[in-house]
């Protein structure tokens, strides 16, 4: 919780972000993550400054729960100083106990978000999912809770101007924006208009831009001239009498990193060239033969993508 220090901004937790929405996948299936496709709306989590501050957060906890979809699950929520936002007690249940830091007394609007974080960690818990390492597992934790419908509430908590900044969750405004536009493109769900925050609409029209730009890369025929250039070139490279000459190996991770290219060439002894790139919208890998025009559907989330390999 990031309470009138410095807000980081930008993508420097990409990578892991998109590792988190293709562990989403693969741990829950297509079918799962549809039943999330839409979001918990305002009204179930809006917290009035006129509400008990216990019950209040007890319906809201409860909303949470129902949205996703733990019915087993009852939360304890009680106030206490602490350095975090909250904290839960991760146990068999079916009771869960949740903290929240005292400044939510004063905050309660914010609520709402704090405690899908910390409910998001029960989900992900009883389907034993997590990333080693604290920092990881909280931003899949923040992902998830971002990609499954609740995380809009983490990015319009944020808020800043020249005098004071609040933001929570381990994303930076402009990664919960890129799990929201990922999250909206799929579902084709507009959370914009949710926000009270200024600022957090900001952070999400940085973070579609960029999910759009995902949709943008070679191979896909979406891609613009400077990357289909770049592509054309490097495929030449892995076509080349060079790469042949040094063995199926020779021509992998052609192109795969550098400058931001997240495609990949490799030979294959018993067919043509192949590409590997990250579907734009799990991020799991697809490999195709470099043959032209591809049609390709992952298998994991099912997207449809056209490809001129």
């Amino acid at each position: 919780m990031a309470d009138g220090g410095p807000v980081e901004h930008g993508f420097p937790h990409l990578e892991t972000v998109r590792a988190a929405v293709t562990a989403l996948y693969r741990r829950l299936s297509y079918d799962t993550v549809q039943q999330f496709a839409t979001s918990v709306p305002p009204a179930d989590v809006a917290f009035c400054d006129g509400d008990d501050l216990h019950l209040g957060a007890q319906r809201v906890a409860r909303e949470l729960v129902r949205h996703f979809r733990l019915p087993d699950a009852r939360m304890i929520v009680a106030f206490r100083e602490m350095q975090h936002a909250a904290n839960v007690e991760l146990t068999a249940g079916p009771e869960y106990f949740v903290e929240l830091n005292d400044r939510f007394r004063g905050h309660r609007r914010d609520i709402g978000a704090a405690l899908a974080h910390e409910i998001m960690h029960v989900y992900l818990h009883r389907v034993d999912l997590s990333f080693p390492g604290t920092r990881d597992n909280e931003i899949l934790t923040d992902t998830a809770t971002t990609y499954l419908g609740a995380g809009w509430l983490l990015l319009d908590a944020y808020r800043e101007d020249g005098a004071s900044s609040q933001k929570l969750g381990y994303l930076t405004p402009e990664e919960f924006g890129y799990v929201l536009a990922k999250r909206s493109l799929v579902f084709g769900e507009d959370p914009s208009v949710w926000f009270t925050s200024a600022q957090a609409y900001r952070a999400y029209e940085r973070g579609l831009e960029r999910a759009r730009h995902d949709e943008r890369q070679p191979p896909l025929t979406a891609a613009g001239w400077a990357g289909r250039r770049r592509y054309a070139h490097d495929r030449r490279q892995a076509q080349g009498p060079a790469a042949r000459g040094q063995g199926p190996a020779a021509a992998a991770g052609t192109g795969g990193g550098a400058g931001g290219v997240r495609y990949a060439f490799a030979a294959d002894p018993a067919g043509p060239l192949r590409v590997t790139f990250p579907c734009p919208t799990c991020h799991q890998r697809i490999r195709v033969p470099v043959r032209g025009r591809v049609r390709a559907r992952c298998g994991l989330c099912r997207t449809v993508l056209e490809c001129d390999t």
